[in-house]
């Protein structure tokens, strides 16, 4: 059950704030019926009936259950409350993805330029600061907008009210191209405004639900150096705030797309780069295969040389087909070989999985056919492949499979 602290509150523009560092304690984590419908939809067999034994188990938090950006499958990502879902559901990591406003002070955002989909700006009259203002479609294109933080201050940024990440291609008005939710989640926390995070927010919220921090550290949609602010500067106040806050680097796993932000880590803030992480989109590369160790711009053994221990590539390049059945791929062989640890992103982000899966299970669509299968995935993650974590946009999935397999 969960134990609500009564706080003061104020208002910050449409926003109702509540301070986030005592909003809430945890009394004990809960799965909710999701990781029970997942397992009834299992095919007949040993981990299913695994699975099964463990329905009476007591839940717990666990490490290996990474919030990914909360849980944005039904709250809105990267705020107060898709945070406290994930914690309630048992993530042991929390994340929040750092971006940087005008004056320069770090905020949780999936990227600099997407508060057109996760926010109301274009419904208020920071829609001024926008870089490209909304555009209605019309026969020849979608609708369009692009607002960035680097075009507003921490204060305008903290009026803002957030929202389910989406936008409504087809619409002619800003009302429905702020109106575009995937059917298969939804706007039911949206309606009463949620609470947006800065970075420093977001340590003492983690902190007091009792977390562990993965923040990402954004790749910057304005030229650096911004206004004197360096990319080194940006990676350097990432690591900065955790300091400041008491907070030993053993709790902290930073993590970049940009290696150079890795390697950066790696050199001038070793106890923190020592679980840096690097994510992998490398598949953007041409002629890139995670089955061909040719195709890959670094092996995993020069990696670790270069002092990298954690990556996480999406789950589809871990993971391929073999006789019909989820093995290893070549990367996660080497990999693991090369004694690199690896998380992994992300599961619950796909929708129903009876047609295939879309773009995280692509790499063995021939085998998703049912929900039930996502429960198959994790276990060879787990077990076969040997992560270390599993970011997730509904924890309680991954976090009853690490309680009932003893993850810690």
């Amino acid at each position: 059950m969960l134990r609500i602290i009564a706080l003061p509150t104020v208002v910050l523009g449409a926003t109702l704030a509540v301070a986030p560092a005592m909003a809430q304690t945890l009394d004990r984590v809960e799965y909710g019926p999701r990781p029970f419908y997942l397992i009834d939809r299992m095919e007949d067999g040993p981990l299913k009936d695994q699975l099964q034994s463990c329905q009476n188990q007591e839940a717990s938090t666990s490490l290996f259950s990474i919030g990914h950006r909360g849980a944005p499958m039904q709250f809105p990502e990267h705020t107060v409350e898709s945070n406290r879902a994930a914690a309630l559901m048992g993530a042991g990591i929390l994340e929040c993805d750092v971006t940087f406003t005008a004056d320069l002070e770090l905020v949780c955002r999936h990227a600099q330029n997407d508060l057109h989909t996760t926010t109301n700006i274009l419904a208020t009259p920071l829609a001024s600061t926008c870089v490209a203002p909304f555009t209605p479609a019309n026969s020849d294109a979608g609708a369009k907008a692009e607002c960035r933080t680097s075009e507003i201050t921490l204060d305008e940024y903290r009026s803002l009210t957030p929202k389910m990440d989406a936008a409504d291609s087809t619409a002619t008005t800003v009302e429905a191209y702020l109106d575009g939710t995937a059917n298969f989640r939804t706007d039911l926390y949206s309606v009463e405004p949620a609470m947006l995070m800065t970075h420093a927010d977001s340590i003492e919220l983690f902190r007091d639900l009792g977390a562990r921090f993965t923040p990402e550290l954004k790749s910057p949609v304005v030229e650096m150096p911004f206004n004197g602010f360096t990319q080194e500067d940006y990676a350097q106040k990432l690591v900065d705030e955790y300091v400041a806050a008491g907070v030993p680097a053993s709790d902290v796993w930073l993590q970049s797309f940009n290696l150079e932000d890795v390697l950066y880590w790696i050199k001038a803030a070793p106890e923190f780069g020592a679980q840096a992480v690097y994510l992998m989109d490398e598949y953007d590369i041409d002629g890139y295969s995670p089955m061909d160790a040719a195709t890959w711009p670094n092996t995993m053994q020069e990696l670790k040389a270069m002092g990298v221990n954690y990556i996480a590539p999406p789950t589809w390049m871990l993971v391929t087909l073999e006789n019909g059945e989820i093995v290893p791929s070549e990367l996660a062989i080497q990999a693991k070989a090369a004694d690199i640890n690896i998380i992994t992103w992300t599961i619950e982000r796909s929708g129903p999985l009876v047609n295939g899966g879309g773009w995280y299970y692509q790499s063995i669509a021939d085998a998703v056919n049912s929900d039930g299968v996502m429960y198959e995935l994790i276990d060879v993650l787990a077990q076969d492949v040997g992560v270390k974590g599993i970011f997730s946009d509904w924890p309680a999935t991954v976090t009853y499979y690490a309680n009932c397999m003893g993850l810690e």
